[in-house]
């Protein structure tokens, strides 16, 4: 029980590990050995995460399940979670069974496909469990390479573009990063993050370089230099362009992914460094951020009006829901942080599920393009009605998850800015608009085309897939003290501390001033 977190990580890389060395031939029954592999892995996986769910103490705001052993070159293998990252491993172990379901009809280097996606699980519970700096670094980008490969080999036909745009942009954000931990370590002489939270506040006094006042100083500096990677990574306005192309080249399976669970890197990214280690460089730039959020939802969802490629919808929908999120961090209070962390988490939910349903007909009629269907609930009730309850949740309907996410966030912000709360919450409308949309374009209607009128409705594999996604969604939207009670202690802490850093920071009063301006 000592190394659950251990367990969890490389249950899915031995299993990829088996697949790449024992498994030798081809045919039908190598692949379907291959699918249930993977999806034999990543239900244990799943199963054994429940022991750390509930072993997990919520009264406890510090890292709980610590693993610490000397790694190499005086670096630390050290791995634990809080109130705030153990939710996003259970995300990601509770979705990654849906995903390898969801790729049973995939025929294609079916093998290498599951090794991609086993790799992946690993990669991506080691950014939330890991607790050195080094550590978090190598977990952080070698889960591009399996995502890459996703994209560049089973995704559609300009998949080459995508996946190298996508690999480019995330890679090139995270070089700042890269050289901000050397010189925090450097600085600090540790990588260790619990202790670079609780121990080390790094100068904020204001220097000049070049002539231009740095206000907030090194801990301003290091934090662009984060940022630059997890904005990108989220990914905000206006670094958002890779996302789409992503999205739409990608398969079913690997937008799953992408949205559900690679993009919620980039907020795990602020809550466990920007706040707690730069609060400094996070106030003086609160400001500028939670204009560039409030700016990402209403232009994103304004630019998803105009689509004609659902994928390409759902992708631009994601971006402005992830502006919810950043507004909602940035405002540095108990409501917006609990609201951000609660959309991430919905977002999983019922984005992994949008995508799944464009999958759906995709399988059936090879296009993603909304002119070519119509009146699907003539043919598909099952489908349709699901459908209609993600489109909902993904609207905010109260009763959803989707709502509790949204309203904390908007009142975190309206505390923080009241017109940031206030243009963000057009993104509502907005987001009703184009949502509505694309379902009355889809589901509603004649069925005239001859195309469709052969149509299946939704199989017993694909609603026990959509069944558990539906069930977390009511859950979570009628109960959502299920997250806040888990996530509260740890959330306050942050708050806490930040604003004890700002009062007790040598420039309060510049710093103050200039996150008001």
């Amino acid at each position: 029980m000592d190394n659950l977190l251990s367990i969890i990580t490389f249950i899915p890389l031995v299993a990829a590990a088996i697949l790449a060395v024992v498994q030798r031939g081809a045919g039908e029954a190598a692949d379907r050995n291959a699918k249930w592999l993977a999806l034999t892995a990543t239900t244990a996986t799943f199963l054994v995460s429940l022991f750390v769910l509930g072993g997990f103490d919520k009264s406890n705001t510090g890292f709980q399940f610590v693993e610490d052993h000397t790694w190499m070159l005086g670096l630390h293998y050290k791995l634990g979670v809080d109130g705030i990252s153990i939710l996003f491993v259970m995300l990601t172990t509770f979705l990654m069974p849906l995903v390898i379901a969801s790729a049973w009809d995939v025929n294609t280097r079916v093998k290498e496909y599951m090794i991609a996606f086993l790799v992946l699980e690993g990669l991506m519970i080691g950014v939330f469990v890991a607790l050195d700096m080094v550590l978090f670094y190598i977990f952080f980008e070698a889960g591009l390479i399996p995502m890459f490969l996703i994209i560049g080999i089973w995704g559609g036909k300009d998949r080459i573009y995508a996946s190298f745009k996508f690999f480019l942009y995330t890679l090139l954000g995270s070089l700042l990063m890269l050289v901000a931990m050397v010189t925090m370590f450097a600085i600090a002489g540790t990588t260790d993050i619990p202790t670079l939270i609780n121990e080390v506040r790094f100068a904020s006094d204001t220097f000049t370089v070049m002539g231009i006042s740095v206000v907030g100083g090194l801990q301003t500096m290091l934090f662009l230099a984060f940022f630059a990677s997890f904005a990108v990574k989220m990914p905000m306005w206006p670094v958002h362009t890779w996302l789409p192309d992503a999205h739409v080249q990608a398969p079913t399976a690997g937008s799953v992914v992408l949205a559900a669970i690679l993009l919620k890197m980039g907020g795990y990214g602020f809550l466990r460094f920007s706040l707690p280690m730069f609060p400094v460089g996070a106030e003086v730039m609160g400001n500028f951020i939670l204009w560039m959020s409030a700016i990402a939802i209403v232009y994103t969802s304004l630019v998803a009006l105009v689509q004609s490629d659902m994928k390409k919808l759902i992708a631009y929908s994601s971006v402005a829901h992830m502006g919810y999120v950043t507004m909602g961090i940035f405002a540095v209070n108990q409501q917006g942080l609990d609201g951000a962390i609660f959309q991430m988490l919905s977002h999983g939910f019922i984005s992994g599920a949008l995508f799944l349903a464009v999958g759906v007909i995709y399988d059936r009629m090879h296009t993603r393009e909304i002119d070519a269907y119509g009146g699907l609930v003539n043919r598909m009730p099952v489908y349709a009605l699901l459908f209609l309850f993600f489109t909902m949740s993904n609207v905010g309907l109260p009763g959803t998850s989707g709502f509790v996410g949204e309203f904390l966030t908007i009142m975190g912000a309206f505390q923080a800015n009241t017109w940031v709360a206030l243009v963000a919450a057009t993104g509502v409308i907005l987001s009703a608009a184009y949502a509505l949309w694309l379902y009355r374009r889809v589901v509603f209607g004649d069925l005239i085309k001859e195309s469709l009128k052969a149509i299946t409705d939704m199989t017993s594999r694909e609603k026990w897939i959509f069944a558990p996604l539906v069930v977390m969604t009511l859950l979570l939207g009628v109960y959502p003290r299920l997250v806040t009670d888990i996530i509260g202690p740890s959330v306050a802490k942050i708050v806490t501390d930040y604003n004890e850093a700002i009062a007790a920071a040598p420039i309060g009063a510049a710093v103050a001033e200039t996150a008001a301006h």
